[in-house]
C-alpha cells in the first residue's frame, strides 16, 4: 500500500526570491540585474521583494541575518567556560553556514570579488559579526581595565582568524576540509589570547621595570604571547 504524503512542502519565499537572483546575478551580472528581473523569475511582485530584502546586495547574502542571530543566541546561553574559547566557537557558526552549501558559497565569493559594492556591503556584515563578539567579550570582563579595548582587538582578532581560514578555503574552490582551516587559523588566537578576556594586565608601579626575552627571530605572536604572561601572571 503506498503512503500518501501529500504535497511537497513550498520553500520560503525569502529563499526562492535569493535563489532567482542569484541565478539572475550568475548569468547576466549584478549591474545588469534589476530587481524587476528577479520578481519576474521568482513569479511574485516587487513588493514581495522589498519585504524580505532591502536591497538587491541583501539578496546576495540571504543567509547572514539568520547567523546573526544564531550567534547573539548563542553567546547569549553560553557559560562560565573562557570566553576566547567562545567566541571562537561563535565564529564556527559562520563556517557552518558556508559549508552546508559549498557550491554557492564558492560561487558567491567569486561574484563579490568581482562587484566592488558587494565587497563593501560584505565588509559591513562583517564588521556586524565583530560587534556581537566584542559585544559579549566586554560584558565578560566588565569593570576591568581597558575592557572595552580588549574586547575590540580579540574580537578583531577572532574574525580576521576565521576569515583567513574561511577565504582560503573558498579560493581552493571548496575542496578540502574548511573546518581544519579555520580551526588552524583560531588556534592562533586561542593561544595568543586563551585565558586573558577577562584578566586585566596586571598593573605595575611606576619604579617596577619588567624584562621580557625573545630568541631571535621568534614570531610575533610568540612575542605578544610573552608580554602578555609577563603582565598577567600565569
Amino acid at each position: 500500500m503506498t503512503e500518501d504524503r501529500g504535497p511537497a512542502k513550498k520553500p520560503p519565499m525569502r529563499d526562492v526570491l535569493a535563489e532567482a537572483a542569484f541565478g539572475l546575478f550568475m548569468e547576466r551580472g549584478f549591474e545588469r540585474t534589476t530587481v524587476d528581473d528577479i520578481v519576474a523569475r521568482a513569479g511574485v511582485g516587487r513588493r514581495s521583494f522589498f519585504r524580505y530584502f532591502p536591497s538587491k546586495e541583501d539578496a546576495v547574502f540571504p543567509d547572514h541575518e539568520r547567523c546573526l542571530a544564531d550567534m547573539t543566541a548563542f553567546l547569549e546561553a553560553a557559560g562560565d567556560d573562557d570566553p576566547v574559547e567562545t567566541v571562537c566557537d561563535a565564529a564556527r557558526l559562520v563556517l557552518r553556514m558556508y559549508a552546508v552549501n559549498p557550491e554557492f558559497s564558492v560561487q558567491r565569493y567569486r561574484l563579490t570579488r568581482e562587484v566592488p559594492g558587494l565587497r563593501t556591503y560584505e565588509l559591513s556584515v562583517v564588521r556586524r559579526y565583530e560587534r556581537t563578539l566584542a559585544g559579549y567579550l566586554e560584558r565578560r570582563a566588565a569593570g576591568a581595565p581597558d575592557a572595552a579595548l580588549r574586547a575590540e582587538v580579540i574580537a578583531a582578532s577572532v574574525v580576521a582568524a576565521h576569515n583567513n581560514g574561511l577565504r582560503s578555503w573558498l579560493r581552493s574552490g571548496g575542496e578540502g576540509d574548511a573546518g581544519a582551516e579555520v580551526d588552524r587559523a583560531l588556534e592562533l588566537v586561542r593561544t595568543v589570547w586563551g585565558r586573558a578576556a577577562e584578566r586585566p594586565a596586571a598593573a605595575a608601579s611606576e619604579d617596577e621595570v619588567i624584562v621580557m626575552v625573545a630568541p631571535k627571530g621568534a614570531p610575533m605572536w610568540r612575542v605578544v604571547q610573552r608580554i602578555e604572561s609577563a603582565f598577567g601572571g600565569e
